[in-house]
């Protein structure tokens, strides 16, 4: 995610193809005993978040906008491919949208319920542990919503003058379709989306086509790398898309309001000096395009959506110095969360802290530095104070890679952000800047489109340095007091203040 209100306006708290695949072979029930898949993935955070007993492999969304009126609900059947994990008598969904309208299972009908924000679903059979099958949620709705500020839900599934649009981390994909709502479960994706004539519709990944008949149009789209469904990108309504070419190997586009179109698209441009700039440094882009969706409503945010980077327009409004470099940190998202995703949202860090290191090493080199921290002329000097407040912000949020709940001003702390900075600068201090460069080539390489634990960073930058870091790096992620910082002994910690 791109900075939170903490970080907003230059104020530093520093100071479509569908995949085919051969149906499961159900068992007669009883024949093979089956258990009920799992009610949440047991995440430190989100317990309840995700399911248990199968892996998803692909989602097809079909979504149908009846009208062209931004507020209108959406009329929607998900096709899941997954295979079981276990013997199932029963599995679960994540869903907290409006209804459903039917459930089968590998063509059957399937009984089903909703228990709090979870489909409950039974199978006419057993599915046995091992084989695929394909579960169809039929004439789902959901409806947008207008953001409202001190309700964070809102900005999920919301409206705009131009059309709607999603934003759905951490935890808010099943307010818009049933899925298994977890980074820890990615798959390919694809997107059928009919819609009014003359309406845009945009998805994550490649434009498969489009086709129009009786006044409506069909989009499709194929995000054929996985995808966690936070990730996901439902805009539709009255935008812009414009293709650039390639920048770097890499084809972009931008899609934004029609209205001020002229006056962004030439600060979206940058994105393909940027888009150099990540690859010379971490390596090659792990998806097939990329770009920037720009909505006009104040959502307070950017995001790294996959393939499609999200903005406000009030961002723009900013400083150079403070919009370009959340550019860069949301396409630093692409390979730090969304190709290598996290394995629970305790490690939210390894996206975070990765992407506020990129951003703030591009606006020292660009002279835009001090204008997006708020005063700091250098990284090192940055550095320095977010060292100082080390003790004081693993008080108050946790440590880096333990936040104290998942209340969203304690999960997107700036411990999380700048904390994790500050555990990669300890990490390149310790191996010096060529094995640090290695370690994040190979994490990115490694973990492609898979979902990857702190303990897994660990274990990877050991092995890459050539020295066991468990003891250095579990310091810096998990104590709770921060430690010394290589090459630089003269660095201070400020006290913890006395509970008033």
């Amino acid at each position: 995610m791109g900075r939170l209100p903490w970080l907003r306006r230059g104020v530093s708290t520093l100071a479509l193809t569908v995949v085919l695949v051969v149906p499961a072979t159900a068992t007669a029930a009883g024949s093979v005993p089956g258990t009920p898949g799992s009610a949440g993935l047991g995440d430190r955070l989100f317990p309840t978040l995700g399911n248990g007993g199968y892996d998803v492999r692909h989602y097809h969304l079909a979504l149908r906008y009846a009208t062209s009126d931004p507020a209108q609900s959406i009329d929607g059947t998900v096709t899941i491919t997954a295979r079981a994990t276990q013997s199932l008598s029963s599995f679960n969904l994540d869903w907290a949208g409006d209804a459903v309208g039917a459930v089968e299972v590998d063509g059957r009908p399937a009984t089903f319920s909703q228990q709090d924000e979870d489909l409950v679903i039974t199978p006419a059979r057993t599915l046995r542990d091992g084989r695929r099958f394909v579960v169809e949620v039929s004439h789902f709705t959901a409806t947008p919503t207008v953001v409202d500020p001190d309700d964070d839900t809102t900005t999920a599934f919301f409206v705009s003058p131009d059309g709607s649009a999603t934003a759905l981390q951490p935890a808010y994909a099943h307010r818009v379709f049933p899925s298994n709502d977890h980074p820890r479960d990615k798959a390919s994706s694809s997107f059928a989306i009919d819609v009014p004539e003359g309406t845009t519709a945009v998805a994550n990944g490649v434009l498969a086509g489009t086709s129009t008949r009786n006044g409506r149009t069909v989009w499709r789209y194929r995000q054929r790398q996985p995808m966690a469904t936070e990730l996901t990108q439902l805009a539709v309504g009255d935008f812009e898309v414009t293709r650039r070419g390639e920048a770097d190997g890499v084809p972009l586009r931008d899609v934004t309001p029609r209205r001020p179109s002229v006056e962004l698209l030439p600060d979206l441009a940058l994105a393909a000096g940027h888009m150099a700039w990540l690859q010379d440094r971490v390596g090659r882009y792990p998806f097939d395009l990329y770009g920037s969706l720009v909505v006009d409503a104040p959502v307070g945010f950017a995001l790294e959506t996959q393939t499609l980077s999200f903005y406000d327009t009030a961002w723009f409004d900013e400083p150079q110095g403070v919009w370009e470099p959340t550019m860069v940190h949301e396409l630093a998202h692409q390979w730090f969360g969304d190709s290598v995703s996290p394995w629970e949202w305790s490690d939210l860090w390894l996206n975070e802290g990765h992407a506020t290191w990129y951003e703030v090493f591009y606006a020292e080199e660009k002279g835009q530095l001090a204008e997006d921290t708020g005063g700091y002329a250098t990284v090192e000097e940055l550095m320095r104070r977010v060292y100082a407040l080390g003790d004081q912000w693993r008080a108050e949020f946790g440590p880096v890679a333990r936040q104290a709940s998942a209340e969203l001003e304690t999960f997107f702390s700036p411990n999380v952000y700048f904390g994790g900075a500050l555990a990669l600068y300890a990490l390149r201090q310790k191996v010096g800047d060529d094995a640090f460069d290695a370690i994040e080539r190979a994490w990115v390489s490694r973990y492609e489109g898979e979902s990857a634990s702190t303990d897994d960073f660990i274990a990877l930058a050991s092995e890459v340095a050539g020295e066991d870091l468990t003891a250095f790096l579990g310091r810096w992620v998990y104590g709770t007091e921060t430690p010394p910082m290589p090459g630089h002994p003269d660095w201070t910690v400020e006290p913890v203040p006395a509970p008033v």
